[in-house]
């Protein structure tokens, strides 16, 4: 069985690293995969450090 992992949206939070890295860093060229980390974040109410990150995030996207 799988565990949960310590850190659950690591996966999404590395994923828009590589997004933003191959989109010269422009978020409003990731807002799929921003949008995957904070619905990842909302699953486990915030619970990963990965999550700090995702405020400033939005506050880039258009609105």
């Amino acid at each position: 069985m799988a565990q949960a992992s310590k850190e659950p949206c690591k996966k999404e939070a590395c994923d828009i690293q590589a997004c933003l890295s191959k989109n010269n860093f422009l978020p409003q060229k990731c807002l799929k995969v921003i949008e995957n980390l904070q619905s990842c974040c909302v699953k486990c109410d915030y619970k990963s450090t990965h999550c700090a990150s995702v405020s400033g995030l939005l506050k880039q996207m258009p609105k």
